[in-house]
């Protein structure tokens, strides 16, 4: 089957950026907590680091899963880690549940905020569109999540615009006077380490890659991919500083600041469209992993029971969300996992991983069996 030059070369990095930016990105709280602190100068830089490391383990990561044929995390950690596996997927179902209640906190606050509606109702209607989308599986998650990220880049286009035309001098002063943060390094690091974790979630897709070249290119595309709309709101942010570091939702607060209601509306109907896709490609990839366990055992995964998975996932993470908020949630708790999945993920991909690409220096269609 020939796949396009979109699938192979483009779609992981569209997919990536739909999964990552979440609750947290899409509002702008994770990006005040892991750049904006170390000021406008600071947060370009941290920004550049995780641009870079999630470009070269992307591409070590598609390269490996397409010479192993590992297309969901079980199979890849298998390759990676051998007996070990099993360490990332308790990682990995903790992160899962974090995002998950940071995806439902915020959805709850968008409604609350703007809507004047219970936050219950705001959470119960992403469950329900989470449920519904993880329903019909892998070919409606791709065309759903690519899509919806060429409306998020528009809409993130027209909002930074418009907002840098009125405080952009703003912006410039800040550039100009504010001191380097000397955390950035460091923040660029945790943000791309508790975000890693993603990447195997997208490798369902990887079964479009034909080649090595596929994968280093997708790879490659993956961090600029990434961290475009992120650097695009944060410049914007960075015209408010320091005010907007007190901010629970940033987006709010610029929100305000505009005052145009139709943009505003578009805008949040985006957000809360990648509240949506974060949380069923978190639950995809559960669901895929559990549909390998069963057909191992000569069954498959029910149909109706994929929406299930997404009931019992969201309502555990919404009992955390109810307990810590949104603020903490990001602040702490994605800071914890952060050095899990360094260790976890990133180190062994860039060794062990490594060496076993190099050992296989052919770029065609060829694949390799576990070493392990």
């Amino acid at each position: 089957m020939k796949h396009s030059t979109f699938q192979r070369i483009w779609l992981p990095g569209f997919l990536l950026q739909s999964v990552i930016i979440g609750g947290g990105y899409a509002t702008g709280r994770e990006l005040v907590e892991f750049f904006l602190k170390s000021g406008p100068a600071g947060g370009l830089l941290g920004m550049l680091v995780a641009t870079i490391l999630f470009s070269i383990v992307s591409a070590l990561c598609f390269e490996l899963a397409r010479l192993t044929r590992s297309y969901n995390y079980r199979r890849f950690f298998h390759q990676l880690l051998g007996r070990g596996w099993f360490a990332y997927e308790l990682a990995y179902f903790m992160l899962g549940l974090l995002v998950l209640a940071v995806v439902g906190a915020a959805a709850g606050e968008l409604v609350s905020e703007h809507l004047g509606l219970h936050k219950t109702l705001g959470t119960f209607t992403l469950m329900a569109l989470i449920g519904l989308l993880v329903f019909f599986g892998s070919s409606l998650i791709e065309r759903v999540l690519a899509g919806w990220s060429f409306l998020l880049y528009g809409t993130y286009a027209v909002f930074v615009a418009c907002y840098l035309w009125l405080y952009g001098n703003d912006l410039l002063t800040n550039l100009d006077l504010e001191p380097v943060g000397e955390q950035w390094f460091k923040s660029g690091l945790m943000y791309f380490g508790y975000n890693i974790a993603v990447i195997p979630v997208v490798l369902f897709c990887v079964r479009h890659m034909s080649s090595r070249r596929d994968a280093f290119t997708a790879g490659l595309l993956a961090g600029p991919l990434i961290m475009t709309p992120a650097l695009m709101f944060f410049l914007a942010m960075a015209a408010s500083y320091p005010a907007i570091l007190n901010s629970t939702v940033p987006a709010d607060f610029m929100m305000q600041r505009l005052d145009l209601p139709l943009l505003k509306v578009v805008f949040y109907v985006v957000v809360f469209g990648t509240f949506v896709e974060t949380g069923a490609a978190f639950i995809h990839a559960v669901n895929e992993r559990i549909d390998e366990v069963l057909r191992e055992k000569g069954r498959v995964l029910p149909q109706w029971q994929r929406p299930l998975v997404a009931v019992v996932a969201l309502f555990a993470a919404l009992l955390l969300a109810v307990k810590f908020g949104l603020i903490d949630l990001i602040a702490k708790g994605y800071g914890t996992l952060t050095w899990a999945f360094v260790i976890l993920f990133a180190i062994p991909l860039c060794t062990i991983g490594a060496r076993r690409i190099w050992r296989n220096k052919k770029s065609g269609n060829e694949h390799v069996e576990s070493t392990l």
